[in-house]
């Protein structure tokens, strides 16, 4: 790796490290993406989430590489490395003095954020145990936050997130919502919204399905139950009431149906070119984007089958990890859509 610097990057002394330490802006600063040139000597180990610590091997792999390195992240106020341990280690290797970085400015809870997202998304993957113990701290530190919220930023699948949630027991927060990847505030006792929706549709019977949502913090298709429980005098939340009994059978008894054919797989490539002659879709740049996003998508289970024998043993825990997010993501869209 070589020593250069990224245009308006400067080399800053030690005296100036601690200066810039408390200044309350900077051009460094992460809303920016502009950068300097930190004295090695100043910075502190990463609060890394990798339970084995650095990687021999990924450091020497970026030591051989010819040329600059992605700048790393350090949080200005304590100098610790969020994001970019093995750079700084192959910076060290590679005989510099100084290496390229952002500042980061925010709370110690929040640089771990970043530190597990960078690592799940890019560089040296964080193994599954890793990753784990990783959304365990986060449903520590950040109770607040939805299973599926974490599980973006762990790598992890959301169900895996509820297991590691419910392993820690009472001893963490509960709190009475959660905020979700979407940035929303989900409640988690759903009958305070569901009386929310109730109140709601007897003050406006009229009112959309999705106004009353919005008003209520609860979806679409929880204002169409609770429309259909208060049409039929059942309360909005809590089971539903129990059907009345059945009367008693006929003499006769009517011949069993036959039982019903198994439904067959959708064609997805005709559904898809079915959307794409849609004018209302075409002519819109989202509508288009979109389109183009269900087109790469529309593969058989065939080819995915075959897509998922190429994949080497070492890449297996990130295209696992990025498929179940792009799934969770489509399945977010699918239930926005009502």
């Amino acid at each position: 790796m070589s020593n250069v610097t990224a245009p308006g990057a400067r080399t800053l002394e030690p005296g100036e490290v601690t200066a810039l330490r408390t200044a309350p802006e900077y051009p460094g600063d992460r809303r920016t993406g502009a950068t300097v040139r930190l004295p090695l000597s100043t910075l502190r180990p990463a609060d890394s989430p990798r339970g084995n610590g650095a990687d021999a091997e990924h450091v020497a792999r970026l030591t051989a590489i010819e040329g600059p390195l992605p700048p790393i992240l350090v949080d200005r106020r304590t100098l610790r490395v969020i994001d970019g341990t093995h750079r700084l280690l192959a910076a060290a290797a590679a005989g510099l003095t100084t290496i390229e970085a952002e500042f980061f400015d925010g709370p110690a809870e929040e640089a771990f954020l970043r530190a597990v997202q960078a690592n799940v998304t890019h560089g040296l993957p964080l193994s599954q145990e890793d990753r784990r113990r990783a959304a365990a701290r986060i449903v520590t530190s950040h109770p607040h936050m939805s299973d599926r919220a974490i599980a973006g930023i762990s790598g992890l699948s959301a169900k895996t997130v509820a297991l590691v949630r419910r392993a820690l027991g009472p001893s963490t927060a509960q709190p009475a919502a959660r905020i979700g990847r979407d940035g929303k505030i989900h409640p988690l006792d759903k009958a305070a919204g569901r009386h929310r929706a109730a109140r709601l549709i007897a003050e406006n019977p009229s009112a959309s399905l999705r106004e009353i949502g919005r008003r209520a913090g609860v979806s679409p298709a929880t204002v169409s139950d609770v429309r259909k429980r208060l049409a039929s005098g059942i309360p909005p939340a809590g089971d539903p009431v129990p059907a009345a009994a059945p009367a008693a059978p006929c003499r006769t008894a009517a011949p069993e149906p036959a039982p019903a054919a198994e439904p067959a797989p959708p064609d997805l490539g005709e559904l898809v070119s079915n959307l794409l002659r849609d004018p209302a879709l075409r002519t819109k740049e989202d509508g288009r984007q979109l389109l183009r996003l269900l087109h790469r998508n529309a593969r058989e289970q065939s080819d995915l089958s075959k897509l998922a024998t190429c994949v080497p043993p070492h890449c297996v825990d990130v295209v696992h990890g990025l498929a179940r997010h792009y799934a969770e993501m489509w399945l977010a869209f699918a239930q926005q859509l009502g």
